[in-house]
């Protein structure tokens, strides 16, 4: 199996770079609190994703794709906060947040289709 190949992995990418970008402009002091943390939790959607394709059972695959809907559900919350302090506009949040429902969908649907 291709995980790069898999559309939740191509549209979790997707939300991973524009995480990263969302996250260019937030306040210095930010740096190493709120910006780690993101980009850390957006890119654990991916790494999951990559590291569970990349075991040899299939609850062990399960496993990994829970991990990374846990992310990805993280990752809904960090831009909450993120738009209330005030560090997102609004439209890049509603743009955010829908990237990380869908995501967070694909890989629900996913985790039942593992037999």
């Amino acid at each position: 199996m291709n995980i790069e190949e898999m559309d939740v992995f191509k549209l979790a990418h997707e939300f991973t770079l524009k995480v990263y970008k969302a996250t260019e402009t937030f306040p210095q002091a930010e740096r190493f609190g709120l910006v780690s943390q993101m980009r850390r939790a957006a890119s654990s959607i991916c790494a999951n994703l990559m590291e569970g394709g990349h075991r040899f059972g299939k609850n062990e695959y399960k496993h990994f794709v829970s991990i990374a809907k846990g992310s990805a559900g993280e990752m809904k919350y960090h831009l909450l906060l993120s738009k209330d302090l005030g560090y997102i506009e609004n439209d890049v949040y509603q743009q955010l947040v829908e990237l990380a429902e869908r995501v967070c969908m694909m890989l629900s649907r996913l985790h039942g289709s593992i037999k």
